[in-house]
Order: C-alpha cells, then sequence, then structure tokens
C-alpha cells in the first residue's frame, strides 16, 4: 500500500491569488537522456519482483491498438509492449538531481495523433520538494522533450489517484490543459512546450487537492475540483465549451457522498458523462461515495451508484468505502465500469453495467485469480485480494472483455471478465531499503524493501517462488543481516501484525520468528544486524531508546546502555566479538570488542549531525570499516574505527557496497553511489577507492538511488542497487 512512503510535511495552502500570479517562462526544451548511446559497457535489468506498488493510472490510447500507458506515485512511467507482453519504462533516465519527477500526477495522449504522449511530473507538493516538469514526446516516450514548471505537484500526495489531470484539448492538438493542487488550472498552447496560468472560478485551499481531473466531452472540456466541502452552493464540476471561460455545471450532485469527483469517462454514443466521487480524495480515507452521470445533451443528471456505502458486512463490520475508477466501452453503448475505493471490510470490487449504469455486476464475485507470475501476491500463505486502492482503471477500447485495473500492490488484467491475472510484466515498484548478496547458498540475493517486507531472490528474471518472507509477514522492512561467517544465517526486522523480528538458518529461504522482542519493538522496529558467527543479535529502535543485545536467537533481549541510539549495529565480517556502530548526532564512531555487550567510542569529528551516512565493513577484512557521509565525502578506517582518512577520489558518498574481487586484485570490488566529479552516478573501484570508473549510464539512472547497493561476492562486476520506486536494479558487464 506504500503505507511507508506516505508520510507527510505541511500542505502548503495555496490561494486564489497566489495561482492568477503564476507566471511561466519560455521553456526549457530540454532532450532527453535516452537519445544518448550507452557508454558505461554494463546491461541494467530488474531483479524481477513485479509491480510491488500503487498503481496510480492507466491509459488505453482511443486510436491505436495494443498501446497504452501506465503511471505510478513514485516509480515513473510506462508504455505497454503488446509484441513483447510487457512494459516498458520511459523515465528511468531521471536523474539524482531530478528525483522528484519520478513521481508521475498525470499523463495524456492525443487521439489524432497516436505518436504523441505527456507527462506530468513531480512527486511532492510541499516546500522542501522541487516544482514539477511536463514531458512530451513525438515518438512514444522513446525520447522527451522538458518543459519546467514553476508550480508544485504531487504524484504521492492524497488524490493522487484521481485524474487524469492532463489532458490534450478535443478541438485543438496544440493545447493542452493541467490541473494543478495550488495554483489552479495551466494551459498551453504549443503542445507543452510553454504554460500559462489561466482564469478558473474556483479558488485553491489547504486541502492540496485543487483540480482532480479533466475530460472532454464532446466538445468542451469538464474539470473536477477537490477543494469544494460538498454543500449546494459549492459546485465541485466546471466546464468550459469555448476553451476561455468556465462554468459550474448545473445541477450537479452534493453532499459528503458526492465531495470530490475522483475521475470521470464520457461515452461518445449515449452522449452521457460518468462521474465517480467520493467524501475524500483517496487512496486512503474514503468512507463515502457515488457514481452519476450527466446526459450532456440535455444537462439531465442521474444517479446510477452501484451499492451505496454505509451498509454492514456479514460479521457486522461497517462497509465503507468510496468510488474510484470509470471507464466506458468504446464499442458498447452504455456498457462501463466503476471501481469501489479504500473498501476493507468487504473489500474492492469493480462493477460492470451494460444497460448505462440502471443495473450492475460486481466481477469481484465471480473471479477466478491466477497469481502464479507473483506469488508475494499470496500475502504469505493467504489468497489474493481482488483489490484495495482501486482508481486506475481502464477498459480496452479494441476488446470489451480486456479490463485492467491497478491496486496498492500490482495491476490486474483479465479477458473474459472471469480469470484475472497480474500484466505487470516489466513494471518494478519496490522502494527498496536494504541487499544482501550471500556468498553461498541458491538466492545470490534478498532484498528488504517498504510495503512488501523481506524477498528471496532464488532468479534474478522471475519474482521469488516464496513471496514475501512469512512467519511473520512484514509490510515494511526495517533491517536485514546476515551472519558473514556463517551466511545460512540471517535476522530480519520489520513492521509486522505478528512481531517485528525473525531469523533463518538456511539463507533465507524459511524463517522463525523471535520467541520475544523488547516492547518498544511494536512501535519503533528499527535495524538489526547479527555478528560473525550469528551468536549475537544487535537490535536499534530509533534515537529515542536504547539498542537491544540477544544471545539465544531472540528468545531473550538485554538493554545495551551503552550503544548510541538510534544508530544503525554493524557487525566485522571476521571477528564475532567485534561491533560497530555510528553516532551521527555526535560524530563519533562506537566500537564493541565484547560481541556488543559495551560500546565506547573511538574516532571522533567525523561530520556531526549528518543523517544520511553509512557505515560499511569490507568483507574477509576484520576492522576495515569505509563511512559514507552525504556530501561530506567517503572515509575509511583500517584499525577497526580508531582513526579514519579522507578518500580523495570522491567528493560525495552516499551507500557503499563490495562484491567479488577483478581478476588479479586482492581487495574486493568497491561499488558507490556517489560523484567523482559533477555528476552523481553508480561506481566500480577495483584499486580500493584510488581511481573510478562509471558504470551506469545518462538512460539508467533511476533517481534516488542512495539508500543501498551490494556486489556480488560470487560473480565479478554484477551490482545489485535499491531503487525509492524502480525496484532492484542491477547491472553486469558486457
Amino acid at each position: 500500500m506504500h503505507a511507508s512512503r506516505l508520510s507527510r510535511r505541511a500542505v502548503l495552502a495555496g490561494t486564489a491569488a497566489a495561482a492568477a500570479a503564476v507566471s511561466l517562462p519560455p521553456a526549457q526544451a530540454v532532450a532527453q537522456a535516452a537519445a544518448i548511446p550507452a557508454q558505461s559497457g554494463y546491461r541494467w535489468r530488474n531483479a524481477v519482483q513485479g509491480g510491488t506498488g500503487f498503481i496510480s493510472g492507466v491509459l488505453f490510447h482511443p486510436s491505436v491498438k495494443g498501446l497504452a500507458y501506465l503511471r505510478t506515485d513514485i516509480g515513473g512511467a510506462y508504455r505497454w509492449d503488446d509484441r513483447r507482453d510487457r512494459w516498458i519504462p520511459l523515465t528511468d533516465h531521471i536523474g539524482w538531481d531530478d528525483w522528484n519527477l519520478l513521481g508521475v500526477e498525470a499523463m495524456a495522449v492525443d487521439p489524432a495523433h497516436p505518436d504523441r504522449v505527456y507527462l506530468a511530473l513531480g512527486t511532492y507538493a510541499q516546500s522542501w520538494a522541487a516544482n514539477g516538469a511536463v514531458l512530451r514526446s513525438e515518438d512514444r516516450g522513446a525520447t522527451w522533450q522538458r518543459t519546467d514548471l514553476t508550480v508544485k505537484l504531487g504524484a504521492n500526495e492524497d488524490g493522487r489517484g484521481c485524474g487524469e489531470r492532463l489532458l490534450v484539448d478535443p478541438r485543438d492538438s496544440d493545447t493542452l490543459w493541467l490541473g494543478t493542487r495550488h495554483d489552479g488550472l495551466l494551459k498551453s498552447t504549443d503542445r507543452g512546450a510553454t504554460w500559462q496560468a489561466v482564469s478558473f472560478p474556483a479558488a485553491p485551499s489547504a486541502t492540496g487537492q485543487g483540480i482532480t481531473l479533466l475530460v472532454a466531452a464532446d466538445r468542451s472540456v469538464y474539470a473536477g475540483w477537490g477543494d469544494s466541502d460538498g454543500t449546494p452552493g459549492k459546485p465541485n464540476l466546471y466546464r468550459t465549451s469555448d476553451g476561455a471561460t468556465w462554468e459550474a455545471v448545473p445541477g450537479q450532485p452534493s453532499g459528503a457522498a458526492a465531495r470530490v469527483p475522483v475521475r470521470a469517462a464520457y461515452d461518445r454514443h449515449t452522449r452521457e458523462l460518468y462521474v465517480t466521487y467520493a467524501n475524500a480524495p483517496g487512496p486512503n480515507g474514503q468512507s463515502d461515495g457515488s457514481v452519476h452521470k450527466l446526459r450532456v445533451s440535455g444537462g439531465k443528471w442521474s444517479e446510477v451508484t452501484p451499492v451505496k456505502p454505509g451498509g454492514t458486512t456479514a460479521d457486522g463490520s461497517a462497509d465503507s468505502f468510496g468510488y474510484g475508477g470509470v471507464a466506458v466501452d468504446a464499442r458498447r453503448p452504455g456498457t462501463l465500469v466503476v471501481s469501489t475505493n479504500n473498501r476493507w471490510a468487504d473489500i474492492d470490487t469493480v462493477f460492470r453495467s451494460t444497460d448505462a449504469g440502471r443495473t450492475w455486476t460486481s466481477l469481484k464475485d465471480r473471479a477466478v485469480f491466477d497469481v502464479s507470475e507473483t506469488p508475494y501476491l499470496n500475502w504469505g500463505g493467504d489468497k489474493p485480494k481482488f483489490g484495495w486502492w482501486i482508481q486506475a482503471l481502464a477498459l480496452d477500447p479494441y476488446d470489451s472483455r480486456h479490463v485492467v485495473y491497478g491496486t496498492g500492490a500490482t495491476l490486474y488484467g483479465t479477458r473474459d471478465l472471469r480469470h484475472w491475472a497480474p500484466q505487470i510484466r516489466g513494471v518494478e515498484e519496490a522502494s527498496v531499503r536494504q541487499l544482501v548478496s550471500p556468498p553461498t547458498g541458491r538466492a545470490h540475493l534478498l532484498s528488504g524493501s517498504g510495503d512488501i517486507g523481506v524477498m528471496y531472490h532464488e532468479r534474478l528474471t522471475a519474482s521469488p517462488s516464496r513471496g514475501m518472507a512469512s512467519n511473520p509477514v512484514f509490510g515494511t522492512s526495517t533491517g536485514l543481516s546476515l551472519a558473514a561467517a556463517k551466511p545460512s544465517y540471517v535476522v530480519r526486522a520489520g513492521w509486522g501484525d505478528h512481531g517485528n523480528g525473525a531469523w533463518s538458518d538456511d539463507g533465507g529461504k524459511t524463517w522463525a520468528p523471535f520467541e520475544a522482542q523488547p516492547d518498544v519493538a511494536k512501535s519503533a522496529p528499527g535495524p538489526i544486524a547479527t555478528n560473525a558467527d550469528g551468536s549475537v543479535l544487535l537490535w536499534s529502535f530509533g534515537t529515542a531508546n536504547p539498542g537491544y543485545r540477544s544471545t539465544d536467537n531472540g528468545a531473550t533481549w538485554a538493554e545495551v546502555a551503552s550503544f548510541p541510539k538510534g544508530a544503525v549495529p554493524v557487525a566485522d565480517p571476521v571477528d564475532p566479538a567485534r561491533c560497530y556502530a555510528f553516532d551521527t548526532t555526535t560524530g563519533t564512531l562506537h566500537a564493541s570488542t565484547d560481541s556488543g555487550r559495551t560500546f565506547t567510542a573511538r574516532a571522533t569529528g567525523l561530520n556531526a549531525g549528518d543523517t544520511e551516512f553509512q557505515l560499511a565493513v569490507t568483507p574477509g577484512r576484520s576492522g576495515h570499516l569505509w563511512l559514507s557521509l552525504k556530501g561530506n565525502g567517503l572515509y575509511r578506517s583500517t584499525d577497526g574505527g580508531a582513526t579514519f582518512s579522507k578518500v580523495s577520489s570522491c567528493w560525495a558518498s552516499y551507500t557503499l557496497g563490495f562484491g567479488k574481487a577483478a581478476e588479479g586484485a586482492a581487495y574486493p570490488a568497491v561499488y558507490m553511489v556517489g560523484s567523482t566529479e559533477t555528476v552523481t552516478a553508480v561506481y566500480r573501484s577495483d584499486d580500493e577507492a584510488k581511481t573510478w570508473t562509471r558504470i551506469n549510464d545518462d538512460r539508467h539512472q533511476w533517481g534516488w538511488i542512495g539508500a543501498c547497493i551490494a556486489g556480488d561476492p560470487r560473480v565479478y562486476g554484477r551490482v545489485y542497487i535499491g531503487t525509492n520506486g524502480r525496484g532492484v536494479q542491477y547491472g553486469e558487464p558486457v
């Protein structure tokens, strides 16, 4: 559900005056990096997991069979390749400095020009986030031109499943409309190259929703407004017929169930516009909703809600939910589908009508699922859910029985309205937190992620057959550690409903929960480490709590008062008695020589207050420590942290890992996300960080990739990178 990525800072309140004052300069048309040939000597692919994130929008092209686009909240956009039966990523060229652009707020296609596609990018609308941008392509996303905006967009904010907020005007392909959250309505008359703020009758408020959708009906454009409270006299649906003046649509529904227009679709055969509503923008927080249609030729409104929220389920739970997606059948008049959203008690569904909404059938009632391609959707031994957070819903204009819908974890599709399977091949959206590449065993990779816990990758080209690590299942992984001298022993920590820690003695294939855990683990499970031989566990619980130690696989725990609060425990890879921790508050390296019973300060003055750091140890080398300190560079110790020297070959280091040594080299290969010159990139060093070789290229950057990196100890040159929204990327020399 991406719960781990939904932390919010205070949303800035928009005002009508601010919206009117927006002035966008002439665009900077910048060619996409995809036009630059790859020169890294590496081949980059995803370690397949299969989706694992919220699909916020799907859009079939109305005039090209087999062409579709997909957007995500933090992981970019994709194009469907019908011949290869997979999605092709379109925004991997977005680099470190532009990480905020990997969230796609909206997308649009031009019905009259099949090769044109547009993306509105911007993950957060907060004060600390960069402004949004619009990408435009004349070749279906193979190359792009970019226009930077002076307003912020919010692809990972509440309301990210609304839309689409971007539209090509039905009367003129050169004209585009973009609805924003805080800055009203923007318009372009040169196919997205430049944008201007235009007058709109509603004023933004602090909710941060603004214009929730734009849709064409006949030759008019309709705009949904998410900042209304739903009371009569405060409209939330507007339209323009001349592209200059907007008016409230007469007779529109009101009340809590119709407070926020979420999505809309137009049936050109019956000339009816269908709108889904909810009492909140979603995808979370909705408890009421409705579906209405407008006959645009006469202005008559009708309610066609399949099931009204507010009843009770068989077990007596409140059946509260809103409505999300809506799509009409381009081939069959009066045929459409709508989805419920945030329906936890009775589980969300997709309703289908063949008589313009007079009667409905729940497709969930006869649904048969096959999740064999992405077994994690069994949720640790349970069974697949029809879905949750269903706001992306689409109906193939060339196949009336081909329906797809997005959830908080995948994209499901059907070709017969009964049998469903993930149609997610090529999409990887995990926010990866930890990576471990074992030196022995079947799996070359273990990964820990937000929302989907830990996975055991017995193959890199297929979703892990065991799905999410169970016993217990974690929503988000907070720690993953392997005993260097006993690699069959692995421990993990995270947010779980039935315990927050587990251990494995078969390399991560199967797990057993800790028999006990400190009370604080329920509210603040943090990073965990095992020492070299697996005899000791160290667990950290945030800056307000001490660390804890166990010597019996988590059956009992003892407080370690000298462990620096909030530090990440790191074990020496050779000596079981040695452990390390870096105190960011004081910039001090702490070490233990008694298997974590006590810690003492060693090197000091190491960039105090820098919370973005990583402490890494060299495999097979006792006391060899490396400290990455954000923009302050890379430091190295060979005496167990007593002293550190700065590595002069790079000026910024964000994350560091090690892999098999190059032929003839005595030291493991070092992999880094950092900067040796002006660009933040992925580097490999075969000479102990004296020199570096960039191994990614401008087409493969994936935004922010500073969480984790790991080389493969068995395959020289292979490296795994944890991204924030594009899953695990792995590269190999070619």
